[in-house]
């Protein structure tokens, strides 16, 4: 909404392109900030404006809609860029040479602008900024949503097909390496992150050793304000003990490399995994480079990839401006259950997912568990869409079956990384007489009751196990819901109250076993 931007005096902005700045790039990109916060018209508000601004603002049109469109970056980011966009726009479209962001692509815009508006009575719709992305501009939104079409269209007919990016099924094999992956990338000191993997015809594609030097080097800036530059490759060839065995060391020469962890995995033979402070961030960290792949297939159809200069390169992994972009945008942590990964057993009504929402709303990623499809989504769709760096998911799971749980701890190791708390909940009440209890009736409840919940700690205790392995000081927890039934017997509701004195013995042993 309008309340969200910072509002800005348009002649502060202008007199900034004409000021003389300092020629080293680190103080010079200081100056910039100190002037863009000076230009606020209300400081008091906060908020910081974009370092675009100054670009946005000398196009002479109403609306300026500033966008990174994958098909636009497959022209944009392509060795026959300039030949191939005079081709398909003709002098339609204005082209800005590649450059720094900020300050110096402001800059270039402007001297671009200075040159078109030489032979033109009126500013471009459409403004294309090589190894940047699009800026369409007009005076209502109609205009903008036509003239992106049509830009989109002019693209789309030189590209061919799209590549194929519908998810691949996970190995089940993530359950021996992710929660260690999360572990490893984590800080001694600091909160755990999270993991998520991905996989695709798309994906396959780079994680073959031909296909891998296509997606060694960015593109745009955003890939590497939300990738980082390069990403760590560690294949897979089905043994998880080698591979954990081998990672430690490449973990350690990618560091001395590039002076820090990696965000993004290539696993050949597992799909593409994501490492990062948020869920939220994992997934704009996928999703970023989802499309830098995408970008390096289709830009063939301009004669193949062109990437960023390694002074470009540079210049981004130092900016403080995008470390500032990139903070916004993965938020703050904060409170107990913060950012971790909390499973709950039925969890899609009633009690549990009084439990779910109460645990997402303190910051947990929460995996909803339950044989209810229809409300176990209906609640991740609610959850995931309020604000905020969790998130949830649904994954369909029936207590009584080992295979179904099997599948459950690949799901949420697949979308979280791992499992730091357990809460079986799930739970069915049968009462009756002694007479009036079937034996069917009563293997039932005990099966969902007593028997789900050493189902369910016998699936996610390896998760867990693995999880402390590599960070000892990793604490996890495992709560069963329980009853007052679980302590004093129950008049024609022995069955229940069977399984809930039987969850206490459990939960004593289990204690007993899995505490250290």
């Amino acid at each position: 909404g309008e309340d969200g931007f910072v509002v800005l005096r348009r002649a502060d902005l202008a007199a900034m392109l004409g000021r003389a700045y300092d020629a080293d790039p680190f103080r010079r990109e200081a100056e910039v900030k100190r002037d863009l916060l000076a230009a606020r018209l209300d400081p008091e508000r906060g908020g910081r404006p974009s370092v675009e601004a100054s670009l946005h603002d000398m196009v002479n049109r109403r609306y300026v809609v500033h966008t990174h469109p994958y098909a636009v970056n497959a022209l944009l980011c392509s060795r026959d860029c300039a030949a191939a966009v005079q081709r398909l726009f003709g002098g339609t479209a204005l082209l800005v040479p590649a450059s720094d962001p900020g300050y110096v692509l402001a800059r270039r815009m402007e001297e671009a602008l200075a040159g078109w508006r030489k032979t033109r009575s009126a500013d471009p719709t459409v403004i294309l900024m090589q190894n940047h992305g699009l800026v369409v501009a007009g005076d209502t939104p109609a205009e903008i949503h036509e003239t992106t079409a049509g830009v989109m269209a002019r693209i789309a007919s030189a590209l061919g097909p799209l590549p194929d990016t519908a998810p691949l099924p996970v190995h089940d094999s993530v359950v021996g390496l992710l929660p260690a992956i999360r572990m490893m990338l984590s800080p001694a000191d600091g909160p755990v992150k999270i993991a998520a993997v991905r996989d695709s015809a798309l994906v396959r594609h780079f994680l073959q050793p031909a296909g891998m030097e296509g997606a060694a080097l960015p593109f745009t800036p955003d890939h590497i304000v939300y990738c980082r530059t390069a990403p760590l490759a560690a294949p897979f060839d089905g043994d998880a003990a080698r591979f954990l065995e081998a990672f430690p060391r490449l973990l350690e020469e990618y560091r001395k490399r590039h002076g820090g962890d990696p965000r993004v995995i290539l696993a050949a033979g597992l799909g593409m995994i994501g490492v990062d402070e948020s869920k939220r961030s994992v997934d704009t960290c996928l999703d970023v480079f989802e499309e830098r792949l995408k970008i390096a297939l289709l830009s063939r159809a301009f004669g193949g990839p062109a990437f960023l200069s390694a002074e470009a390169i540079r210049f981004i992994e130092t900016w403080e401006v995008e470390s500032y972009r990139r903070s916004v945008s993965t938020g703050g942590a904060g409170r107990g259950v913060d950012g971790k990964v909390a499973l709950v057993t039925g969890a899609a009504q009633g009690f549990g997912r009084g439990i779910a929402e109460g645990l997402f709303a303190e910051g947990a990623n929460v995996v909803i568990a339950d044989v209810n499809e229809a409300a176990g989504a209906e609640l991740a769709a609610v959850l995931d869409a309020r604000p905020g760096r969790n998130g949830a998911a649904f994954v369909r799971a029936d207590v009584t079956d080992p295979a179904s749980l099997a599948r459950l701890a690949v799901e949420a190791v697949a979308r979280f990384g791992g499992v730091d708390l357990l809460v079986s909940n799930a739970g069915v009440l049968r009462a009756g007489s002694i007479g009036e209890m079937s034996p069917d009736e009563f293997d039932f409840v005990t099966r969902v009751n007593y028997a789900g919940y050493f189902l369910c700690v016998k699936a996610f205790a390896p998760v867990m196990r693995l999880q402390h392995r590599h960070r000892p000081a990793h604490l996890m927890d495992i709560v069963q819901v329980n009853s007052k039934s679980g302590l004093q017997g129950s008049n024609r509701n022995f069955a229940y109250a069977g399984g809930k004195f039987g969850g206490i013995g459990l939960t004593q042993s289990f204690a007993l076993e899995l505490v250290e």
